[in-house]
């Protein structure tokens, strides 16, 4: 198993405590330190005050902020969790994203999704139902800016005659590209164009909201890994796709005890024979030295028990 930390770039209330570039090279570097896998970031570029008010939250640019995490650590990779691709302007974030692939040597991790805020769509002047089409289209695009060769095509509204986007991403063909959702589609996405999927804990009731399918239990879960795994391995795919999950009862904004992190930790087994290979896990304090603590904790609860060979059986 390995492991994800949210970088707190959510925390707008607490600015100096977690939005300074050095507050959030600490927190990198203190989950590099500790055996964390990546650090990942959240993407909302201009929320809705009434989606603030019920739990939503604001986020750096997350190119950004990773950017300023990558700058002060060694080999920690750095996942966007997630970049909602149809925001932007595919040629633009290609660029971003290989920008950041080669200043950090090739730890970018693409996790993208099509987004779910419609309000948040019509704020940036975007239309919202178009954007899984635009998404799809997006990914075919990046990929040909990224092969560092020169480019030219004609698909609306783009009009690119022999253009060349150098330098390419170190990860060749491109870096790895996790796609977010519970949905068949974005399950299809996965296959189609990706190296790992990002469902999370859905509760019926959200389902209007968020626009995607429940998942609200480990046996949701398994069920949904082995469905993608076999379409996967229907497509002729050789490798599995990878799986990042929030575990249940984890929350943002929420600050979890030692209690809740050795229950996790007896239950890692149980996440693995679901078919998940990565953990992705939020914390919140109201102070850097709060977040760092639980940071520590969490490291010699769950990540350092995960490291440890199992023991030989008995004779």
């Amino acid at each position: 198993m390995r492991f994800v930390l949210g970088l707190p770039t959510d925390q707008a209330e607490r600015p100096e405590e977690f939005l300074t570039a050095d507050a959030v090279a600490e927190v990198a570097q203190a989950a590099e330190a500790a055996g964390f896998d990546a650090v990942g970031v959240t993407d909302h570029p201009f929320p809705q005050d009434k989606w603030l008010s019920r739990g939503g939250h604001q986020a750096l640019d997350p190119l950004i902020a990773l950017s300023f995490a990558a700058a002060r650590t060694r080999d920690i990779a750095l996942l966007t969790n997630i970049l909602v691709l149809p925001y932007r302007n595919p040629f633009l974030t290609a660029r971003s994203v290989a920008s950041l692939d080669v200043l950090s040597g090739g730890r970018v991790i693409l996790g993208a999704a099509v987004g779910y805020l419609r309000s948040e769509f019509a704020a940036l002047g975007l239309d919202y139902e178009d954007r899984a089409a635009r998404t799809d289209h997006a990914l075919e695009l990046m990929k040909r800016a990224w092969s560092g060769e020169s480019v030219t095509l004609t698909e609306p509204p783009f009009e690119v005659a022999a253009h060349t986007m150098r330098p390419t991403p170190v990860q060749r063909p491109h870096p790895p590209i996790w796609f977010g959702g519970n949905s068949r589609r974005a399950m299809r996405r996965v296959v189609e164009h990706g190296q790992g999927w990002m469902p999370f804990p859905q509760p019926a009731a959200a389902v209007r909201l968020t626009r995607t399918p429940p998942l609200e239990t480990l046996e949701d879960l398994a069920t949904r890994t082995a469905l993608l795994r076999d379409m996967a391995a229907h497509a002729g795919r050789v490798e599995a796709p990878q799986v990042c999950f929030v575990p249940f009862g984890m929350r943002m904004q929420e600050s979890p005890g030692a209690d809740e992190f050795a229950a996790l930790g007896e239950q890692l087994g149980d996440y693995a024979a679901a078919g998940v290979d990565w953990l992705s896990v939020p914390f919140s304090a109201p102070t850097r030295d709060g977040l760092l603590d639980l940071v520590e904790t969490f490291a010699k609860l769950v990540v350092e028990p995960a490291r440890r060979p199992c023991a030989d059986p008995a004779p």
